[in-house]
């Protein structure tokens, strides 16, 4: 894997970067980071379908990997944004099992609880959530949108996922009780 295409990838520039994590993948099948970064790519880019599999793939090569929490996070995120709420909950929990330290985790769970109607669950992992940041970034889906490492506006640039995060995910959220401002 070039170091460009880290760097396109935490620039946004997911499309330019998916050729180039394809080219890692052609050279060693079993690169983990290459198939992670190339699905977290293609989700971003919204080819969602595509992005399911290649996490599926880097968990099968590294099953005990320490960040594997954030693979069991993308799968369990693509679900909630395809309004499989049960498929996602199961994800996002393993997610959690592996790591609860995950910020974006407990916002994603609150997420899927508050569209499954667990709105009592959904409201303590959104106080979970604001308790692992610094900052106000889960205060509002105002904040939610313009602050913090997973930005809406700068995270979810494709139209289909953006749409699909304000019909689900964003709308989750304000059934968990978070405020517009």
């Amino acid at each position: 894997m070039s170091p460009d295409s880290q760097v396109l990838r935490t620039q946004g520039r997911s499309e330019e970067a998916i050729p180039e994590f394809e080219m890692a993948i052609g050279f060693d099948r079993n690169w983990v980071s290459a198939y992670a970064n190339l699905g977290w790519c293609k989700f971003l880019t919204g080819s969602i379908e595509e992005a399911l599999p290649l996490q599926e793939q880097a968990i099968r090569l590294s099953p005990r990997d320490p960040g594997i929490g954030n693979e069991y996070w993308r799968i369990g995120l693509a679900h909630l944004l395809q309004s499989r709420t049960d498929e996602a909950i199961l994800w996002l929990e393993k997610a959690h099992s592996a790591n609860s330290e995950l910020r974006n985790l407990h916002i994603c769970l609150a997420a899927a609880y508050a569209l499954k109607g667990e709105t009592e669950r959904a409201a303590a992992e959104l106080v979970e959530a604001k308790s692992l940041v610094s900052d106000d970034r889960f205060s509002s889906v105002a904040r939610l949108k313009t602050s913090g490492s997973f930005r809406v506006s700068e995270c979810f640039r494709a139209p289909k996922i953006r749409a699909l995060v304000e019909t689900t995910y964003i709308a989750g959220l304000r059934k968990a009780g978070m405020p517009e401002e």
